[in-house]
């Protein structure tokens, strides 16, 4: 069966504007140690670096698809394009990290708008039959964006200087756009209301929370302006869930949770997320502010990590069309976890390099079998119509997993170690590294809570429509 050239130009144009957006998830974590030097920069401002994308990138993805419903898909996903590569570029000319702060979070308000359209567009653009192999390629895609973002921020961090890991957004971007508008149909969903109270509520509890954690390791656990943040935080949450229960049109309805498959599916990512951001924030300064390696060969040395998805992730996906997501979700998850505590048993000031390899290796296996089935569960667990807001809410989680990952990794790393010397870095990294692995290993068991793939062939009554992925 052949496929149309309009659907084959949507698959190349969401598919480069999704790979540009998730990369810059990671690829400033090579860049942090020549960023500290450059501008000054404290533990709390480089966690602010990574964090000011992806929680703009989490709080504002269910409102970018809910603009595409409303103004137009192909409209929407050219606007946030433009902001995208404007903050880009305010980034590459960011004289102080504040400013580099500021313009990571418009970078992340541009992704979220342009990240939750990829997804509609292509699917709208793909016949029916075609739509189980496209979500597939648009995952495996997004995937391999994460997994290189430290190499390829390594290999420009060094050829030119840590600026271009933002530049390099400005002429993709620019080329892009006209692309975008002469090959994109227009389309409009049907999620068309604006819930902007609960983007604000959710945006200030979420804020309130990982401000605590930021400044937990400076300020201490107990100090009344970490207590105080984590208790607005925690209100603002509450106050956002207790809103979406009663909005007429809420953009993420609770009801989404009562489903085993989606609720087990969305812990699973956030624990995932949380884990693995955490530690590749520490880590990758490990291999450059402890081992000495320059940017570019701190990068090389985390492909058999890296590496791995491109290399298994097809074949995970080719598994789980005969067993299901669930035992694959699962068995990655625990190597991740298995993987991140051998790390942490492990790292010494002067630890070899051949002794990281085989966690590395263990570890980016993981990833790829978690990878490959995770958005196709996601979506079975809800109606075609809802598939829109089921996908932008397991982005915006896992997202959200990212952000505390590095607010609470970095923040025991503070409380155990610091900068002072390779020794002290080690004292910081182990304990954090080590809480990343039990929550990680936290998420294996939740995707063990996923119904098995079984019970739908033996056709078992579930709540929703479908309860696992073929």
């Amino acid at each position: 069966m052949t496929v149309k050239p309009g659907a084959l130009w949507a698959f190349v144009v969401t598919s480069i504007g999704l790979f540009m957006v998730t990369l810059d998830n990671l690829v400033v974590t090579m860049a942090l140690p020549v960023i500290r030097e450059d501008l000054g920069a404290s533990l709390e401002q480089l966690e602010w670096t990574v964090n000011a994308y992806t929680l703009t990138f989490a709080v504002l993805l269910l409102t970018g698809a809910a603009l595409g419903d409303r103004f137009g898909r192909k409209r929407m996903f050219i606007v946030g394009l433009g902001i995208f590569i404007a903050a880009s570029a305010a980034a590459a000319l960011a004289p102080s990290i504040e400013a580099l702060v500021i313009a990571r979070a418009l970078q992340g308000a541009g992704g979220a708008i342009v990240m939750p359209l990829t997804l509609t567009i292509l699917s709208h653009a793909v016949p029916a039959e075609k739509r189980g192999l496209a979500l597939g390629a648009w995952g495996g895609i997004g995937g391999l964006a994460v997994a290189l973002g430290p190499l390829v921020g390594g290999a420009v961090v060094e050829g030119m200087s840590w600026q271009w890991i933002f530049w390099l957004n400005v002429p993709i971007g620019l080329a892009l756009i006209p692309s975008a508008y002469r090959r994109l149909s227009e389309s409009h969903g049907p999620n068309t209301a604006l819930d902007l109270p609960g983007l604000a509520l959710g945006s200030a509890g979420l804020f309130g929370i990982v401000w605590g954690f930021v400044r937990a390791g400076s300020q201490g656990w107990t100090s009344g302006e970490v207590l105080g943040a984590f208790a607005l935080g925690a209100l603002g949450v509450l106050a956002f869930v207790l809103w979406e229960l009663r909005a007429r049109e809420p953009m993420l309805p609770m009801r989404f949770f009562r489903n085993r498959t989606f609720a087990a599916s969305n812990i699973a990512s956030l624990f995932m997320f949380f884990g693995m951001f955490g530690s590749i924030f520490l880590l990758s300064q490990f291999l450059q502010t402890v081992q000495g390696y320059s940017p570019l060969e701190a990068g090389l040395r985390t492909l058999p990590w890296t590496a791995m998805p491109m290399l298994v992730a097809p074949i995970a996906g080719a598994l789980s069309d005969r067993i299901g997501g669930r035992p694959l979700m699962a068995t990655g998850l625990a190597m991740q976890a298995i993987a991140l505590g051998w790390l942490a048993a492990i790292t010494e000031p002067d630890v070899a390099y051949t002794s990281l390899v085989p966690p590395f290796v263990v570890a980016g296996i993981g990833m790829a079998l978690f990878f490959a089935p995770v958005a196709n569960v996601v979506l079975s667990s809800v109606r075609p119509i809802e598939e829109g807001q089921a996908s932008g809410a397991n982005n915006a989680i896992r997202e959200l997993g990212g952000v505390f990952g590095v607010a609470v990794l970095a923040s025991i790393f503070a409380s155990y170690g610091g900068y002072e010397s390779t020794t002290a870095y080690v004292d910081g990294l182990t304990p954090a590294i080590w809480v990343g692995a039990g929550i990680v290993g936290l998420g294996a068991l939740a995707a063990l809570a996923i119904p098995p793939l079984r019970a739908r062939r033996a056709g078992a009554r579930v709540p929703e429509p479908v309860t696992e992925a073929a």
